[in-house]
């Protein structure tokens, strides 16, 4: 696994698959890597004759400092679960490298980066489509691998893609829980014993709509609320019923696949979580 830190280097890298004729994947994390991410390389694997990862935390999807400072970050252990992967190449860049002096340029759809999860955390889709577009050159790779737990993130970088014509596939991959149904996150350490408890009201929230036989968007919303806001150690930050790839709102009885997607603050954590629905 070669490992570096600068954009010429990986570039050197990447020309090389080139000229052997291989195809590359790409995985973007901002580390702290879990199951849930080595899902995203095995799906890189699967499809990709190499595989590269990003390690970057990005400042400017960070709504305060203090959010940024305290993301957890373990680059000697993120290495070595890459390592034992079969990862093939893994960039680390300096945020100098990433926003040079004098930097002025941003990336941002500028709907679908302001609905829903864009109005509770402003400016967030903004930093996460300018540092994608910004690894997208660096690596410039046949596809990319995100995944739908972040599933607006995920929309939001396929309409990127889509509208300024790079040359890349997205690749969705289905969220990874743990055994008791929470949906893996690099902020899950973050909690306490009783507020990691507590926020198995989300999966739980999901799973009590599945079994509705009323599918109606207020049915949905009404189930979700009721369920979340009955557990002490919640506090409800979003809750988006839409059309899955659109993103646009939906009311009535569902005619075609939806998007749930919530969020709530858990002990002063944020997580998220989501599923699409059929009718």
């Amino acid at each position: 696994m070669q490992v570096v830190r600068t954009i010429a280097d990986c570039r050197s890298a990447v020309k090389s698959y080139r000229k052997a004729g291989e195809t590359l994947g790409l995985v973007p994390t901002m580390g702290f890597l879990h199951a849930g991410h080595m899902e995203l390389v095995a799906a890189a694997k699967a499809r990709a004759d190499r595989v590269a990862v990003t390690i970057f935390v990005n400042p400017t999807q960070f709504g305060e400092a203090a959010d940024l400072d305290s993301y957890p970050r373990d680059e000697a252990r993120d290495l070595a679960m890459l390592r034992e992967a079969g990862v093939d190449l893994v960039l680390i860049p300096e945020v100098i490298d990433v926003y040079p002096d004098g930097d002025e340029t941003i990336v941002e759809t500028t709907r679908m980066a302001n609905i829903l999860h864009g109005e509770v955390r402003p400016g967030h889709f903004r930093g996460v489509t300018t540092v994608v577009a910004r690894l997208f050159n660096f690596v410039q790779p046949d596809f990319a691998a995100f995944g739908e737990k972040d599933y607006q993130q995920l929309q939001i970088i396929k309409r990127m893609t889509r509208d300024l014509a790079f040359p890349i596939d997205i690749i969705g991959v289905p969220i990874v829980r743990e055994a008791d149904g929470l949906a893996m996150s690099s902020r899950n350490v973050r909690l306490g014993a009783e507020d990691r408890k507590a926020a198995l009201v989300l999966s739980r929230s999901l799973d009590a709509v599945e079994a509705l036989d009323d599918k109606s968007v207020e049915a949905l919303r009404k189930t979700i609320s009721n369920t979340i806001n009955a557990e002490p150690r919640a506090t409800l930050r979003g809750l988006d019923i839409v059309e899955a790839e659109s993103l646009a709102e939906l009311s009535g009885p569902l005619t075609s696949p939806a998007a749930i997607m919530l969020s709530a603050e858990f002990g002063g954590v944020l997580l998220l979580d989501q599923r699409v629905i059929t009718p």
